[in-house]
């Protein structure tokens, strides 16, 4: 299994409920590609910027997804939400 954290930027001012609408909204496109298992939401408790847990079946699984004109279409739509760029980070899973 593949685990993808993104590290998103600070959400544009008065923009915080269109995010978190966008996020859901992405979930459901995600959710109909093969190999996508989860994604979810964190907020800090104090202080910070959102982070996203993604789980995939494979890393392969993960980039048809990534690559796919459902992926470009929801990044152009959050790039206007955005002060900057998400930061992703790869993981596989060791021990489930």
């Amino acid at each position: 299994m593949l685990v993808n954290i993104v590290h998103f930027p600070k959400i544009k001012e008065g923009k915080d409920g269109e995010f978190r609408q966008w996020f859901a909204d992405s979930n459901r496109a995600y959710a109909q590609h093969a190999g996508f298992i989860r994604r979810i939401l964190l907020r800090p408790r104090e202080s910070g910027n959102y982070v996203a847990v993604v789980e995939h079946e494979s890393h392969e699984t993960f980039m048809a997804m990534h690559t796919s004109s459902t992926q470009a279409e929801l990044r152009q739509r959050a790039q206007l939400l955005f002060e900057g760029n998400p930061r992703p980070t790869f993981y596989d899973v060791v021990i489930d």
